[in-house]
């Protein structure tokens, strides 16, 4: 029981921290949603967002398969006074996240806050699952079905509807920023023409699609030890790894020495602050998510789901799944990817191997002394990531009007 107790830890550490984006926090949500934690409040944009006086509105989309995800739309105050708003951007937060990643710090440094008084049109994502998504059109919660899917459904369904909608509403191709597995789904969904389409250029920070040189040494013990696949749940109850969270980082563990020992060692973070981000975080997602991501680190590859054999067979008419092609990524995409040479999560040789396979070539910015998390909860990201992220985005603006 001991071992298992460690094991439990340790995934929930592990990919708590594969999307750790942010640390000041308020509440939480329950909405359309059974899922929730805490007592109910009125909402992202009321609770969180608005704190700090920025106009927020709340949108709603249907994916393909009948989920209905949460949208936010925020703007500066300046932008509303004068009626107008700027190139739209999509931000996509990692697993056991939700759209309120981006806002959990100060004006000064919450990505969501700082693109908004940069004048874009800035609009969060909550993939399904997550306490900002409203559910299902014909499934609950409590039913297995609503939990059978992993992040390759978030590519392709929930990606691409919110692209749709926010290209629809404002008449315009969308950027996007993904941290950790929002840059996962994102450089899946490119290699869709359907879906790219819609995409003016993106940010990813921390990116990955290939997790083979995972080199955190509790995250290779915990794969080792096949803990996903004698799952039985089929969905991960954010209550338990919230409580699980609580428990480490209570007295019993250095929650800076535990991220550590998970991601890598990070330079700019400030823990004072976790209590507050509890409150938040972390998100549900599916047992199913989880094998997958387990899957790439032992198979070494960016595919599709392994069913086995014989189900793949009859899902994709091979052995093996299809892979993810990342050399059908369109080389006229304009993409910015942030890397730190700290990070045990987006390993630099699984970098090079994206690198490697994308037809075009990345603006990149490489800092040595970031981790994984560093990248969105480090005190000075404002200034040594955003601020050349911001700069990407209106190069590219200067050269549509052109």
């Amino acid at each position: 029981m001991e071992q298992l107790a460690v094991a439990a830890i340790v995934t929930v550490a592990f990919f708590f921290t594969l999307s750790f984006s942010g640390v000041e926090s308020g509440s939480n949500f329950t909405g359309d949603s059974s899922i929730g934690r805490g007592p109910a409040v009125k909402g992202l944009c009321p609770d969180l967002i608005q704190r700090f006086d920025y106009p927020c509105s709340e949108h709603k989309v249907q994916t393909k398969d009948g989920y209905v995800l949460g949208l936010h739309r925020v703007s500066s105050v300046a932008r509303m006074l004068r009626e107008q708003r700027g190139p739209p951007v999509l931000l996509l937060h990692g697993l056991f996240m939700a759209g309120d990643a981006w806002f959990l710090g100060s004006m000064n440094q919450s990505l969501g806050y700082i693109l908004a008084d940069h004048g874009f049109d800035v609009w969060v994502g909550s993939v399904r699952g997550t306490r900002w998504s409203h559910g299902h059109v014909s499934l609950s919660e409590k039913d297995k079905e609503f939990w059978d899917w992993s992040w390759e459904e978030l590519a392709l369904y929930d990606l691409a509807a919110m692209l749709h909608y926010v290209n629809s509403v404002s008449n315009a191709e969308v950027f996007i920023v993904g941290h950790s597995q929002g840059t996962i789904i994102s450089l899946a969904a490119f290699t869709e023409p359907d879906i790219v389409k819609m995409v003016a250029g993106a940010a990813l920070l921390c990116p990955i699609t290939y997790l083979e040189h995972v080199s955190a040494p509790l995250v290779l013990r915990l794969v080792s030890m096949h803990l996903d696949q004698s799952m039985t749940n089929f969905m991960m109850y954010s209550d338990i790894l919230a409580e699980i969270l609580d428990s480490v980082c209570d007295g019993h563990v250095d929650c800076t020495d535990l991220l550590t020992s998970i991601t890598g060692p990070n330079c700019c973070l400030n823990m004072s602050q976790v209590d507050f981000f509890l409150e938040y975080e972390p998100h549900p997602s599916s047992a199913k998510n989880l094998n997958h991501l387990f899957q790439m680190i032992r198979k070494g590859t960016f595919a599709r789901y392994d069913y086995g054999r014989s189900k793949n067979i009859r899902r994709y008419g091979q052995f093996k799944p299809p892979n993810f092609d990342l050399s059908q990524i369109p080389k006229s995409l304009p993409m910015w990817m942030g890397y730190g040479a700290n990070d045990d999560l987006a390993d630099l040789t699984d970098f090079q191997h994206t690198l490697r396979e994308l037809e075009s070539q990345p603006e990149l910015l490489y800092l040595e002394n970031y981790g994984h998390i560093d990248f969105l909860m480090g005190v000075t990201a404002n200034r040594d990531v955003y601020d050349d992220m911001i700069e990407f985005f209106r190069s590219l603006l200067g050269k549509s009007s052109s």
